[in-house]
């Protein structure tokens, strides 16, 4: 994308976000009166509905007027188009100037962290990204680091062994406890 397009494109956006702050918090109407009615906006039919006629003193009805920018629509706040993401070959199509990524739910673990290395390799943004970075770093261990013990995991496993023994003479006083069934 151009310089120009881009300028553009953040131009736009702070224009979504000073329309957004004008725009009303549209709720469905009556919702404030009955608890059984979510503020999930529906539109009003009613013949004498007060906000389908537009009266003065009633809350304003969703329309067109409140859109945003055609040049922002479907665009994360950020400025980039999002992109859902469901395995390693779905990062061959985005371009990192104008997409960014997000990783579906659906991924598990390892395939989130294969998907987070490529996508950093090829700096694309990830936008949900604060989920998973303890996967990252699992991943990107090297094996040579996972084979070799550190001084404080021989110490762990050498106190392991001494006090196994003592562990299982405890269990065997623990059953003995226990309450028998009267027969």
């Amino acid at each position: 994308m151009t310089e120009q397009g881009i300028a553009d494109r953040r131009k736009a956006l702070r224009l979504r976000a000073r329309i957004k702050k004008r725009k009303p918090a549209f709720a469905r109407p009556e919702s404030w009166r009955y608890m059984r009615l979510k503020e999930n906006w529906r539109r009003p039919k009613g013949l004498d509905h007060k906000i389908r006629k537009k009266l003065k003193g009633w809350p304003a009805a969703v329309s067109t007027g409140y859109r945003s920018p055609r040049a922002t629509r479907e665009l994360h706040p950020s400025g980039y188009r999002e992109v859902f993401v469901h395995n390693v070959e779905d990062l061959a199509e985005i371009d990192p100037k104008t997409q960014a990524v997000r990783i579906v739910h659906t991924v598990g673990k390892r395939k989130r962290a294969r998907i987070i290395t490529d996508a950093r390799k090829k700096r694309i943004t990830i936008l949900n990204l604060k989920e998973t970075r303890e996967t990252v770093a699992e991943e990107e261990k090297t094996p040579e680091e996972e084979q070799k013990p550190t001084d404080s995991a021989k110490g762990e496993q050498e106190k392991e062994a001494e006090t196994e023994e003592p562990k299982q003479s405890q269990e065997k006083t623990k059953r003995s406890r226990g309450r028998t069934k009267k027969q």
